[in-house]
């Protein structure tokens, strides 16, 4: 297992630590309700170095990111980021990563860690244009500062305004004393915020300042299982769980990230897939009873046949009502649907709503 720059900072601060994507990560600090509550209406830092950056340069990356993803990455300007998809050659995902342009002819890839490796044999795989690239995740680390006082606790250590950075937006300046840090706000949590790369040996005194600058917004650590129940809340698809090698970014309701405008990897498929109309789809739905849905749940009809199958599921911290999302089929898959989740041989009702569950 790998470690963080900051693993050592993770154990002193008592957190519970587990082998996650290859890395030794902080899973919970004082337990997941109590983390989701401080960034749905304060301030908490993510360490969530374990994620992958590549840079590709040259006259032909916008070339070569167009060909292998399935996003119009020629809408692109500098300062902007922009979701999409690697998809493969079976209709299925490679995986989802966020394109950053830093210059002309210059953009930063982001991708999960679980597929770091994975990602850079497909892509180079594809890259006859002689475009340079470069794996840049063993020396960068990231943290998520994110929550809706992320901006007022942060604005003192930047001369960068950052209330003028809006939504899947980025500036590279000063941050916490570092140079040419990249203050980026995106982030995985629906809270607002910023997502901040530095080098591993700048990362710690981001992270110090950080921590003394929000002491007074009762700023807090956050590990991942936090995090994965603010990105559930807000219906955000999470690679391993809803989408992976077998699922469509059409029946995962990522049509808005597939610009057929271009050709790209297996855009002919998906365009037919298209145009025939999909056989399932990912739903949002809410538990009806008291109630917690959990990954590879089966999802049946009121007969009691078998329709889909849970891909994420929690008890909702700011809810306190069971949610998760799923495949199920087309016919089961409108807003308001009665479907039951089928928890050890109990067939619980649910209903098919529409995101996000969490409503600020």
């Amino acid at each position: 297992m790998k470690n963080t720059a900051l693993t050592h900072i993770h154990e002193g601060l008592g957190a519970k630590i587990l082998p996650f994507a290859g890395y030794n990560m902080p899973i919970t600090y004082e337990g997941v309700n109590a983390e989701h509550e401080t960034v749905r209406n304060g301030v908490g830092v993510f360490d969530v170095s374990h994620m992958g950056e590549f840079l590709l340069t040259g006259p032909n990356a916008l070339a070569l990111i167009q060909k292998v993803t399935s996003n119009d990455a020629s809408t692109l300007t500098i300062g902007r980021a922009q979701y999409s998809c690697l998809p493969n050659n079976e209709g299925g995902i490679v995986d989802d990563l966020i394109i950053y342009k830093m210059k002309e002819e210059q953009y930063l890839l982001v991708v999960n860690a679980s597929n770091i490796e994975k990602d850079w044999n497909w892509i180079s795989s594809h890259n006859d244009l002689g475009v340079e690239m470069r794996n840049l995740s063993d020396d960068y680390s990231l943290l998520a500062i994110q929550g809706p006082k992320a901006v007022e606790a942060m604005q003192s250590l930047t001369s960068v305004d950052l209330s003028a950075i809006t939504y899947y937006h980025f500036e590279v300046g000063d941050f916490a004393g570092i140079e040419n840090v990249i203050i980026s706000a995106t982030g995985y949590t629906g809270s607002g915020g910023f997502e901040i790369y530095c080098k591993n040996d700048e990362v710690e005194q981001i992270w110090n300042k950080a921590f003394e600058a929000g002491a007074s917004y009762d700023i807090k650590p956050i590990g991942l299982a936090a995090r994965d129940t603010l990105r559930l809340e807000m219906g955000f698809c999470l690679y391993g769980n809803d989408i992976n090698d077998t699922t469509s970014p059409l029946e995962a309701g990522l049509g808005w990230i597939t610009k057929f405008t271009k050709d790209f990897t297996n855009s002919e498929a998906l365009k037919k897939q298209k145009e025939a109309g999909v056989t399932r789809k990912l739903v949002a739905f809410e538990m009806q009873e008291r109630a917690v849905p959990r990954h590879d749940y089966e999802i049946v009809d009121a007969s009691g046949e078998v329709i889909g199958i849970v891909t994420s599921g929690t008890m909702s911290p700011s809810m306190n009502k069971g949610i998760g999302l799923g495949y199920v089929t087309v016919a089961n898959s409108a807003v308001d649907s009665d479907i039951f989740i089928r928890i050890r041989k109990n067939d619980v009702p649910a209903k098919v709503v529409k995101l996000p569950f969490y409503k600020k």
